[in-house]
């Protein structure tokens, strides 16, 4: 089987045998008494890489945001979401809502929509806290990002991102979106998962240093969860060292297959999304997916408007060959 469902763009897994060993998975104690072994340290390499000035790591970015939003809740803001926000941040934006904020969703990337929002909030005393996906699966461009910093910047809020698409695909050394589009500042918050550019199933919060310090002050699952578990923290490190020592080369072989698909899809005529993201969706196709299973070819059929759409999700350790087969199959259906 093809496996075209597999959101590990870079190709990494990290085996148990590939791993700095432990003793135990948990000191039995929360974040906030004691960090784990080598917790401080892997978010200090995380922030260096996204060019911010500190982070820390967490179980999920469902831990993340459901946290972040209850300390911003306290602040004087508005929540403008952009209407391709993942499902996550956007279940944090609630939570910021039943504690009093207001919130209004904007057509993805309509500076002008986002604006109009920004000039009327602040006439009734309210900071922007702008929420946007570092690239929406699908879109054939990425957010126009500093222009969305820009007002967050100009009306005294922030701009907070859900970077887990992005981040080790894009940006300087898979830096993710701040790298990618010059972002920096006081005003700027990145959230995002590991789970897809690096392969480990960890949360990173970075930001400036007053705000992780006022984050690890009020963060509610740093005392009531567990915090990441040693064979997490491990995985990490080893992901942190195979893009320092191989990232750039992986970056540039995803690059290659995302191309040689766009390629075979104009030529076949077939229409497809995603621009230059290994992200590929096929609209109108949702109802191919049980055919190419029984071809040996796995991708994901997705509702939507119409028929639904199906889409292939590109890795750097898959082989051109695997690629041209799957396009064959799709030129014969």
């Amino acid at each position: 089987m093809l496996d075209f469902s597999s959101a590990l763009y870079l190709g990494m897994r990290h085996p148990a045998a590939a791993l700095t060993p432990w003793s135990r998975l948990s000191l039995g104690q929360p974040a906030a008494l004691q960090e784990p072994p080598g917790a401080q340290a892997l978010a200090a390499d995380l922030a260096a890489l996204q060019g911010c000035e500190a982070a820390c790591v967490l179980p999920s970015t469902l831990h993340l945001f459901w946290d972040l939003f209850g300390m911003l809740a306290a602040e004087r803001l508005v929540i403008l979401v952009d209407s391709g926000s993942y499902a996550i941040a956007r279940w944090g934006a609630e939570r910021a809502q039943a504690l009093g904020l207001p919130q209004q969703v904007f057509p993805s990337g309509e500076m002008a929509a986002l604006r109009r929002l920004v000039a009327a909030w602040g006439r009734q005393g309210r900071r922007p806290l702008i929420l946007a996906d570092g690239y929406v699966p699908g879109s054939e461009h990425f957010l126009p990002l500093a222009g969305y910093a820009a007002l967050a910047r100009q009306g005294g809020g922030y701009l907070l991102l859900d970077d887990t698409q992005v981040l080790g695909v894009a940006g300087t050394q898979g830096g993710g979106s701040a790298r990618l589009h010059g972002l920096h500042g006081e005003s700027l918050i990145v959230g995002a998962s590991l789970a897809k550019g690096f392969g480990v199933p960890l949360a990173v919060l970075a930001g400036s240093g007053a705000l992780l310090r006022s984050f690890a002050a009020h963060s509610q699952t740093r005392v009531h969860a567990s915090p990441p578990s040693a064979a997490v923290l491990a995985a990490a490190r080893r992901a942190l060292a195979l893009n320092a020592s191989h990232g750039d080369a992986l970056r540039a072989r995803l690059a290659d297959r995302v191309a040689q698909w766009r390629t075979g899809m104009a030529a076949a005529g077939i229409v497809c999304r995603g621009g230059g993201f290994p992200v590929q969706r096929l609209p109108g196709r949702a109802h191919l997916q049980p055919a190419l299973r029984a071809a040996g070819v796995l991708a994901l059929a997705q509702a939507g408007d119409g028929p639904g759409a199906l889409t292939f999700l590109l890795r750097a350790d898959q082989t051109p060959g695997q690629l041209e087969q799957a396009m064959n199959l799709l030129e014969l259906a």
